[in-house]
């Protein structure tokens, strides 16, 4: 079968399309003939390997898996004697975790982030929901606290978890204002921001306006930039890891009310992750979710589409069909 490799860091030019085995199923898990998948500014960044956080989850010297790729959809085509949950063709959609899933088959463990897809959802549409999803959801609900009625902002609204943050904070009743660039103002709006800056044109550190929640999707702010931005008991969240926000979130979790924090979402337990694909399915099927495509690329040109995301403007997701 053929998949995406690389086996050092760098520009795109590192991709290439190889020859590998084709996975047998173990007792608990299902074969997934994949149909698409995404290129996640979370694949660039290891593909890249100039981040020290990232190194650390990718090898130091050298990738440790040759293979990217944080979600897919496609169709299960065997399963191992034990799997309870699938059957073969069933269509599904989940996250490949550390599993790496530019590739034209997957094993995926049924206990894992597995779901089967909504009714009428294509396979680029599904491929875009887990990561961004799977990120924005426990920042908000579980780092955050989201509550009905809080004054929430959103950094990087139109991206991949910008626009699923987006729209869970919607969907928990806050007011929301979403901060992107002006080609993406109607498509925040779309998608349920009750109020848009365009950060071109606008500083919102530099308002009077306060906030409950200030969450940076994109790792373009700072705490202290944001500090006088929040309510007394207020909670910075980034999804971007560095020293400085690491520091912080120690120091504020003693000292004062307004509290940094960075939650590790791609590390949480395998149940946890399944219970919300499982919840996102049902807020899909009941029209209060959607995904955000930017663009597709055919399997063959995905070093073409690392290349876009790399540029950092991509709006929601930029996926590959197989």
């Amino acid at each position: 079968m053929k998949a995406i490799t690389y086996t050092k860091y760098g520009t795109p030019d590192v991709l290439q399309i190889t020859d590998v085995e084709k996975p047998i199923p173990k007792d608990n898990e299902v074969l997934v003939k994949i149909k698409a998948t995404t290129v996640s500014a979370v694949d660039s960044i290891f593909r890249k390997g100039d981040h020290f956080f990232a190194r650390l989850a990718t090898g130091i010297t050298k990738p440790r898996n040759a293979i990217l790729g944080t979600e897919f959809s496609g169709e299960i085509e065997s399963i191992g004697k034990n799997v309870k949950l699938f059957k073969i063709g069933d269509r599904v959609f989940g996250d490949g975790g550390s599993t790496g899933a530019h590739t034209e088959y997957l094993c995926v463990p049924e206990d894992e982030s597995l779901e089967t897809i909504p009714e009428k959802m294509t396979y680029a549409e599904a491929a875009a929901i887990p990561y961004g999803t799977l990120t924005a959801l426990p920042f908000l609900r579980d780092s955050g606290k989201i509550k009905s009625g809080q004054k929430v902002l959103i950094i990087g609204a139109s991206g991949s978890v910008g626009s699923f943050a987006v729209q869970f904070a919607n969907y928990f009743g806050a007011d929301v204002t979403g901060v992107c660039s002006t080609s993406n103002v109607a498509l925040v709006k779309s998608i349920g921001a009750d109020k848009v800056i365009d950060y071109t044109e606008e500083d919102f550190t530099k308002t009077n306006e306060i906030y409950d929640i200030i969450f940076d999707t994109v790792g373009k702010s700072s705490f202290t930039s944001c500090k006088s931005s929040l309510k007394n008991d207020g909670i910075y969240l980034t999804a971007v890891i560095d020293f400085s926000i690491l520091l912080q979130m120690l120091w504020t979790s003693k000292v004062g009310t307004k509290k940094a924090i960075i939650a590790f979402t791609g590390l949480r337990p395998s149940k946890e992750k399944k219970e919300d694909l499982i919840f996102i399915k049902k807020l899909i099927e009941e029209g209060k979710l959607k995904p955000v495509i930017d663009k597709t690329y055919p399997f063959e040109q995905t070093a073409e589409a690392h290349a876009y995301v790399d540029k950092g403007h991509k709006k929601g997701n930029v996926v590959i069909n197989l």
